[in-house]
């Protein structure tokens, strides 16, 4: 669709108040959130009512990756045409309207629609104005994830144009995301062919070295298979030493020492050498959960296997550091790995199964320290882990650019798709 298009304005504005909605139509109404949604509090069994996700991409039957709850008669009842929205911030823009009867965790908040556009309302609380009003509303419980419940969200204020501009808003904006999405939907399908030709390159240069004509010997793990027979094959816990993060509340966050968050090492396969997160550390707690040269992080709690056991290295020591308690730190002993190797080694493809078919779930994914130990761990001799690291580098920069520019592509669309959006439902723009 065309982006340069420019959309009519409202005859008049007024100020409505609040930073998130800037001003609004003369003629719009604002009211509290609670006066057009009630929040449904019933519970109810999974047995009889089907088990829902809270997604990103909507409320949708249960995902089988989602970590299951031995209490499935404890959960909260969801009746079609509700909006349920995921309360923790570590699920930030988990939420939708529901196209079925069902249930789900507890954690979710669930909302009645009363005089209001079932429609209109999902893209007004699916807007990032919204999203962000919503958490900051919230209360913090450890150091990196904060909640909200329905009583803090309850007295913010929405934008509520007549029941037939609701209507010519939605339909509007449900045609246009689609038109949106399949674009970006396009361009994921090519990242995701880059990301699995670079994965093949990867796992390669881990498993088998970069010499095809070397011996091979059986690694003694089915999903890795041989490996050059001069490598050494050990269980991680032989390697080097493993340590939870630090749990502390809410006050421990916010400012103070550089502090690395589970986003930090989810989204980078080598941790940022300047974290964006802060603690109010102690002396004892940056000598105890500190990230040094060599080290490698691991994602350990989530609500999905999926996010469980990804690895970010750390390639350069970050001073008076520490880090969240959903991670668990790797440090190698002297003599067995160089932290180039380690970047690409933990971070390979290879180990998913490994991660997610020993995962233990209960009422959220958890990799123990223990599992991790039992991780088995290639090791070249250091001449060929520098070779190894240097090879993948050089070679992936190619995957890299086009994944960066399919990336840079699909984040220009989204960005006007949010934009879309939040003008659309705040009255910025006349449909």
């Amino acid at each position: 669709m065309d982006k340069a298009t420019v959309f009519p304005k409202y005859e008049s504005y007024r100020d409505s108040g609040f930073d998130w909605l800037g001003d609004i139509p003369s003629d719009w109404k604002l009211q509290r959130l609670a006066t057009v949604f009630e929040e449904r509090k019933e519970k109810v069994s999974d047995k009889d009512f089907p088990p829902l996700s809270v997604t990103k991409n909507g409320v949708v039957p249960q995902l089988e990756s989602a970590a299951k709850s031995d209490d499935g008669d404890n959960r909260k009842g969801v009746r079609e045409g509700d909006f349920v929205i995921n309360s923790r911030s570590d699920r930030k823009g988990s939420s939708g309207i529901a196209k079925q009867d069902g249930s789900v965790s507890l954690i979710n908040i669930v909302l009645k629609p009363k005089g209001i556009v079932h429609r209109y309302s999902e893209h007004l609380l699916k807007s990032n104005g919204f999203i962000e009003e919503f958490y900051r509303n919230g209360h913090g419980i450890v150091a990196d994830l904060w909640t909200t419940r329905y009583w803090d969200m309850k007295s913010i204020h929405i934008p509520l144009p007549d029941m037939a501009t609701q209507d010519r808003i939605a339909n509007f904006l449900n045609q246009k995301t689609v038109e949106i999405d399949e674009a970006i939907v396009k361009k994921q399908r090519l990242i995701e062919l880059l990301n699995e030709q670079k994965n093949i390159l990867i796992n390669q240069a881990v498993t088998k070295g970069l010499n095809p004509n070397a011996p091979l010997r059986d690694s003694g793990f089915e999903w890795i298979g041989k490996v050059p027979s001069h490598w050494n094959v050990k269980r991680l816990r032989f390697v080097g030493t493993t340590q939870n993060g630090i749990s502390a509340g809410a006050e421990y966050f916010g400012s103070g020492f550089p502090f690395v968050s589970y986003s930090d090492v989810y989204n980078n396969r080598e941790l940022p050498k300047e974290v964006k997160g802060l603690a109010k550390s102690s002396e004892h707690d940056r000598v105890q959960y500190s990230i040094e040269n060599g080290d490698v992080l691991f994602t350990r709690t989530s609500e999905t296997v999926e996010e469980i056991g990804f690895a970010s290295t750390c390639m350069e020591t970050i001073k008076n550091s520490t880090f969240a308690g959903f991670l668990i730190r790797f440090r190698p002993l002297n003599g067995y790995l160089i932290p180039g190797y380690s970047k690409y080694y933990f971070s390979a493809q290879v180990h998913r199964s490994y991660f997610v078919g020993k995962m233990n779930l209960v009422i959220r994914a958890s990799l123990s320290q223990e599992l991790l130990k039992n991780l088995p761990v290639l090791i070249p001799p250091k001449v060929e882990q520098k070779l190894i690291f240097e090879h993948i580098e050089t070679e992936s920069v190619k995957y890299d650019k086009s994944i960066a520019l399919q990336q840079q592509q699909i984040d220009t669309l989204k960005e006007f798709k949010a934009t879309l959006i939040s003008e659309a439902v705040t009255g910025k723009i006349k449909l």
